[in-house]
C-alpha cells in the first residue's frame, strides 16, 4: 500500500510530466466528462473543493514536499475554477512552497476561454503556468462523434488565448481515436490544429478502451472499426509528416502507446517517420494492441 501525506478522493491521474510533483486536489472529478472515450472520472461527481480543506493539505504537503519544483492540480479540469477561486489556492501554494518552477493543471478550451486576458495573465504571474489540454483531435465530425463539447476554433481560440497570456500548453491527441475509418481525416486535422497552436509540448496517447469495444462504441456516435497496430502506426506516421510546426517537444512515452517516440517537431521529423516505417516493417499487418487496459 502506498503511503499518501493527505487523503486523496481517487482515482487520482496526472500526466507523466508531473511525476515528481506534488499533486493537489482543488476540484473532484471532470465538469465534463461526457467523452465517449474517457473513463476516468465516471465514478465521481464533479466538485469544487472548499478553500479551507485545500488550504490544509497544502501545509500538509509543503512540510513533506520540501524541495518540491512543481505543484500539479488534480483532478479532471481544475481550471474550470474562476479566477477569484483559483487564486487564493495559488498563492497558498506561493506561500507555504516558496519558489517553484511552475503550477500546472488539466484544462478544456471552454475553461480558458471563460477568463478574460487579465484573469489569465494574473494567474499566469501567479505561478500557473502550464495547462493540459487533450484536445484528442482537430476534426470537427471526429469531436461530434465522441462527444468533446469542443469544435476546431474554439480549441485554437482557447489555446492561443492561454498562449497569449504566458501560459505554456502541453497539448494529448489520441492514436486511433477515429478508427478505421475516420483515421485518415483524424491524422490530417489533428497535423492542421497542432500547426496553428504550435504547442511548447505534445504528446500522442493510444485509444484504450478498459470496458471493452461494445462498451466504447456504445458511446462513439459513428460506426467504429478498431486498427491494427500497423494501421495506427499509419495513423502516426500520417500525422507526424504533416506537422510544419517549430521547437514543439513531442513524446509518445505513454503506457498505451505501442512505440515510444521522442524528439523536437520539426527538426527530429525524419528520424520519427523512419523510426514509425521501422515499426510498420517489423510488425505483423494481423496484429491488434493488446487487451484493453486501464490507463
Amino acid at each position: 500500500m502506498f503511503f499518501t501525506p493527505i487523503k486523496y478522493d481517487e482515482p487520482v491521474f496526472r500526466p507523466p510530466g508531473e511525476a515528481r510533483s506534488a499533486i493537489l486536489q482543488v476540484t473532484l472529478g471532470c465538469s465534463w466528462n461526457k467523452c465517449a472515450f474517457c473513463e476516468m472520472y465516471t465514478s465521481k461527481n464533479f466538485k469544487a473543493r472548499s478553500f479551507d480543506e485545500i488550504k490544509k493539505e497544502i501545509k500538509t504537503l509543503s512540510g513533506i514536499y520540501k524541495g518540491v519544483k512543481k505543484i500539479f492540480l488534480a483532478d479532471g479540469n481544475a481550471f474550470v475554477l474562476t479566477r477569484n477561486k483559483l487564486k487564493p489556492v495559488l498563492e497558498e501554494i506561493n506561500s507555504q512552497f516558496g519558489r517553484l518552477q511552475r503550477i500546472s493543471s488539466y484544462a478544456l478550451p471552454k475553461d480558458v476561454l471563460s477568463k478574460s486576458d487579465e484573469e489569465l495573465k494574473e494567474l499566469r504571474n501567479s505561478g500557473l503556468k502550464l495547462l493540459y489540454i487533450g484536445i484528442e483531435t482537430g476534426d470537427n465530425e471526429l469531436l461530434e462523434l465522441i462527444n468533446k463539447g469542443e469544435t476546431f476554433d474554439s480549441t485554437v481560440e482557447g489555446i492561443q488565448k492561454a498562449q497569449e497570456a504566458g501560459i505554456d500548453t502541453s497539448i494529448m491527441i489520441l492514436n486511433g481515436l477515429g478508427g478505421r475509418k475516420y483515421s485518415e481525416q483524424h491524422a490530417l486535422k489533428s497535423a492542421k490544429i497542432i500547426n496553428k497552436i504550435n504547442p511548447k509540448l505534445l504528446s500522442t496517447l493510444t485509444l484504450s478502451m478498459p470496458y471493452g469495444m461494445d462498451h466504447f462504441q456504445n458511446r462513439f456516435k459513428g460506426d467504429y472499426i478498431q486498427q491494427t497496430i500497423v494501421e495506427l502506426f499509419k495513423e502516426l506516421k500520417l500525422f507526424i509528416e504533416n506537422i510544419n510546426g517549430q521547437n514543439i517537444i513531442y513524446r509518445s512515452d505513454h503506457v498505451s502507446n505501442n512505440l515510444v517516440l521522442k524528439g523536437v517537431l520539426s527538426k527530429d521529423k525524419e528520424q520519427l517517420v523512419s523510426m514509425l516505417n521501422n515499426a510498420i516493417s517489423n510488425t505483423s499487418p494481423d496484429d491488434y494492441p493488446s487487451a484493453p487496459m486501464f490507463l
